[in-house]
């Protein structure tokens, strides 16, 4: 008898009987570290002969703590969420492939979600106004006449397609949606027939954001994936993955007086940086989590991506049950968690009878007691720095960003909005409370509140260069603060909300008033932004700011409130008291008990209840759009926000063999850290760059550009903005001795000039040269932008050549056809004597046609002397089902022409 078969069993739970699959009588299961077991379950209950057999399960029962992945499984999730800058494109997909299926012959319907998909939209919201009473509706209505193109899209994929939903504008952010609402921890499934049992299994999903390992605080697996293989996942394609190795770590202790809950992640962050997590599973386990609010256990999971691992998981405990019934799931939802987490051996209470410590591949510990307070910046998430030395470490991190241009005297300001003031280097631009890693936690959003109070009581205002924003992800922020009377404090200080979305932390911080602007740029001032958010590379935040920092709700006001990064909180007053008294940041910074009093006393189920009530409705502006009908979408050629995508344009039904690289030319020579920000930028954009130019050539005025993200939906629009971030810089420029100038500029090689990366690009394949990118070390860092591989692949690049890669974007180059190649161990292109001028030659990669994947291909650099380098780049290609992939052309191609043979 199969697993599958034997494994089944009954559930009763209050009376009522459930189908679901044991695993607690599996030998080996103890000792699994508990998201070990979640994939245990998932692999019996999808057991299907083929794909996942009884020795996959068997295999992953005998995992080896101490080995290095080698061992592939199938991973089905659950279910999909996706937010709508990257959630726009997979419909775009799905609508294209139902075209495809169509030109060939086949069923449009059978393109259809065959999980639950939920589109969040959360990524529009940009903050145009501020600082007054009603930006939220001033800011929603510019939002639907930017969108209106994109949002009737959704409305139509909403009707069109099966098992896919979307949570309107003005709701929440999608992580915070889904640990408040969407996720069930335990899911169930109707019986094929009446009279059957609904069968429980465990939540699990992917996501099209890499911070969807907010979720695991919850104890539902689930990680960031690019919006390709989402689709993928949609379409009921299980995840290939190789077995990871997971990393335990304990926490003890307690969260000292002052320190938030960002501190502690930025903590964790730093920590596990050092350790080194890329493609690993961390795992929070010890006595010291049942101490650990899971409003903490989501902010901790949050960060995963900064961390570098695929997920940051606790287990379910009661801590797990109490959210639940916080936010308003049932008693019966709840129950059903409790009982089926105790029969399956996945109840994380360290000191409930039976419990077995699990066994992990590498331990580490933190002491919650020994955090203190910190920020992180002023590029990197992972760079966390002391509040204590905030001062000294921005001091010495100033002339780095300075050039010959920077005026070092103040600047004087003149505006009607702010009045006159002086700006000078490392002047706070920004304060925004923002993005889901803080503001799904009540206690750092009550802090920050009470912290308002205190100033507001003691007379002081922020700097009038600081442009303040308060973008809550769930409107239950809203509703806490208001009850507990914190908004009218945070409103005297600017902080009126500006809308339920990331804002800020994807690039969405909206202008700086003119006059500000034109002084920051005239002047090559180096001003600074401070966000409660989780990213902060370099041009994300905003294209006037050059230096980025994360921080805690209450210490974004604070900085507020100094005006400049150059402070030190310890020994500089915020100001003074109407008595004329200095006021310093400990003497407005609430006591923890404080801060728990007020969270407890406000924070109610019933709240939870009445906003998640009608949560797929949506207001006025929603519910009055018009939505086209029918299974096909009518492509307006006309669009310039949603156009039908080419990757299926004389597709046949049969893979063309893949063939080696011949001639290929340098398109972008890069260094190290090289982020998705930098391959497939968000924010806005300038008239004079590819995109402006091609939206002004069809009538778009610049004011009506949006951002790259909410172009998303136009391939013409990303492809021209494809390596266009304003602060990435090309070597390849240096090594042909011309001037490095920051933004999307090479050589081309064929009209011996600098031009766009775009127009180089277009000149290369008009004449048929393929393209490579040669990179250091964590390539691809950074959200899962699939347009950071669609725009690579639409370039006409071929292959990238790095140090080493992070996940997602090295799975994303795969699934557009792209070959992810690394340079030997130890080696780089400048320990080669690479420098981007050569010509290369790859050989080794038609091996694939015979179903075998090389571990090596010989690459051959010849400069223009005619002298040869070689050396055997890494094929990391990780898996079969990746090689099925690249021989196919892309993940959706593969998934298109199965689901036509069916």
């Amino acid at each position: 008898m199969a697993l599958r078969d034997s494994q089944l069993s009954t559930l009763n739970v209050a009376g009522k009987e459930y189908d679901y699959y044991r695993i607690d009588d599996l030998d080996g299961i103890d000792h699994l570290p508990y998201s070990l077991k979640v994939l245990v379950e998932n692999l019996v209950r999808n057991i299907d002969g083929a794909n996942i057999t009884d020795d996959h399960v068997r295999a992953l029962l005998d995992w080896d703590p101490d080995a290095e992945p080698s061992h592939e499984i199938q991973f089905t999730p659950s279910r999909v969420v996706m937010q709508d800058f990257t959630g726009v494109p997979c419909v775009v997909d799905l609508a294209t492939m139902r075209d495809a299926v169509k030109a060939l012959g086949g069923d449009p319907q059978v393109i259809n979600p065959q999980v639950q998909s939920d589109m969040v939209i959360d990524h529009s919201v940009q903050i145009d106004n501020y600082g007054v009473a009603d930006a939220i509706e001033r800011n929603m209505d510019i939002e639907y006449r930017r969108n209106r193109e994109r949002y009737q899209f959704l409305r139509w994929g909403q009707q069109a397609f099966r098992n896919f939903r979307v949570v309107p504008p003005g709701t929440g952010i999608i992580h915070q949606v889904n640990i408040e609402y969407l996720a069930q921890v335990v899911m169930r499934q109707a019986a094929a027939d009446s009279d059957g049992r609904e069968l429980a299994y465990l939540d699990s999903c992917v996501g099209t954001d890499s911070h969807t390992t907010t979720v695991n605080g919850l104890g539902v697996l689930g990680w960031g994936v690019g919006g390709i293989e989402a689709e993928a996942a949609m379409l009921g394609q299980p995840i290939s993955m190789l077995v990871p190795r997971v990393v335990g770590f304990k926490l003890t202790g307690a969260i000292p007086e002052g320190v938030t809950a960002t501190d502690v992640v930025l903590t964790i962050t730093d920590m596990l940086r050092r350790h080194g997590v890329v493609g690993k599973f961390v795992e929070f386990y010890g006595e010291g989590i049942a101490s650990v609010p899971l409003a903490n256990r989501a902010t901790i999971g949050n960060m995963g991506p900064e961390f570098g691992s695929t997920c940051g998981i606790f287990p379910i405990d009661d801590v797990t049950l109490d959210y639940l019934r916080l936010t308003g799931r049932s008693e019966e939802q709840v129950a059903l968690v409790e009982a089926y987490a105790k029969a399956n051996k996945l109840w994380g209470d360290a000191t409930a009878p039976g419990y077995v410590e699990p066994t992990y591949s590498e331990y580490l510990e933190l002491d919650l007691g020994s955090v203190v307070p910190s920020i992180a910046g002023p590029k990197r998430p992972q760079d966390r720095i002391e509040l204590s030395a905030a001062k000294q470490a921005f001091e010495a991190a100033l002339p780095t960003y300075e050039t010959v241009d920077t005026v070092t005297e103040p600047v004087p300001v003149h505006t009607a909005f702010r009045g006159d003031f002086a700006l000078t280097n490392g002047a706070v631009a920004i304060a925004s409370i923002t993005s889901c890693t803080n503001t799904s936690n009540p206690s750092v959003m009550i802090a920050a509140g009470l912290i308002a109070r205190n100033a507001v009581a003691k007379g002081l205002k922020p700097k009038p260069w600081v442009k303040t924003s308060l973008a809550p992800g769930s409107q239950v922020v809203t509703d806490y603060l208001k009850a507990a009377g914190l908004q009218d404090d945070l409103d005297a200080l600017g902080y009126q909300l500006v809308g339920y979305g990331c804002a800020t932390c994807i690039g969405n911080s909206g202008p700086l008033l003119p006059e500000i602007s034109e002084a920051i740029n005239a002047n090559d001032l180096t001003v600074t932004a401070v966000l409660s958010g989780n990213r902060n590379f370099e041009g994300r935040i905003s294209p006037d700011v050059k230096m980025n920092y994360l921080a805690s709700p209450p210490l974004v006001i604070a900085y507020a409130l100094a005006g400049t990064m150059d402070f030190d909180f310890a020994a500089e007053p915020l100001g003074t008291d109407p008595e004329g008294r200095p006021v310093f940041l400990k003497d407005i910074w609430p006591t923890n008990a404080e801060v728990e009093a007020v969270v407890n006393g406000t924070v109610s189920r019933e709240m939870f209840l009445k906003d998640y009530a009608s949560v797929f409705d949506g207001d006025e502006r929603w519910r009055g759009l018009d939505v086209p009908e029918g299974d096909l979408f009518a492509w307006d050629e006309a669009s310039t926000y949603v156009r039908r995508q080419t990757f299926f344009d004389g597709m046949g039904a049969d893979p063309e063999p893949v063939r080696d690289i011949h001639g290929a030319r340098v398109l972008a020579l890069l260094g190290d850290s090289v982020t998705t920000d930098h391959i497939s930028p968000a924010g806005a954009f300038k008239a004079d760059s590819p995109a402006g130019r091609y939206l002004t050539d069809r009538g778009v005025e610049p004011k009506d550009f949006n951002s790259y993200g909410s172009r998303r939906g136009n391939h013409e629009v990303m492809v021209r903005g494809t390596f266009g971030n304003i602060r990435l810089r090309n070597q390849l420029l240096a090594s042909v001795g011309r001037e490095v100038t920051p933004g999307g500029y090479t050589y081309d090689f064929l009209a011996g000039r600098p031009t766009t990366i775009y127009e180089a690009s277009r000149d290369y394949q008009v004449h048929d040269v393929p393209l490579v990118v040669l990179a250091g070390k964590e390539y691809g860092t950074g959200s899962s932008r699939d347009w950071a591989a669609k725009g690579t692949m639409m370039l006409g690049v071929k292959a990238v050549i790095t140090e080493s890669f992070e996940r997602i974007h090295r799975s994303n180059l795969i699934g557009m056809g792209v070959l992810p190649l690394q340079f030997p161990e130890g080696e780089s292109y400048a320990s080669l004597g690479l420098d981007g001028t050569e010509t290369y030659d790859i050989a080794g990669i038609e091996a694939l046609n015979d179903g075998e994947t090389p571990k090596t291909v010989h690459v051959t650099a010849t400069k223009t002397d005619g002298t040869v380098v070689e050396f055997d780049a890494i094929v990391r290609i990780d898996t079969p089902g990746e090689a099925d992939y690249y021989r196919n052309g892309g993940i959706l191609q593969y998934v298109l022409r199965n689901l036509m043979k069916r």
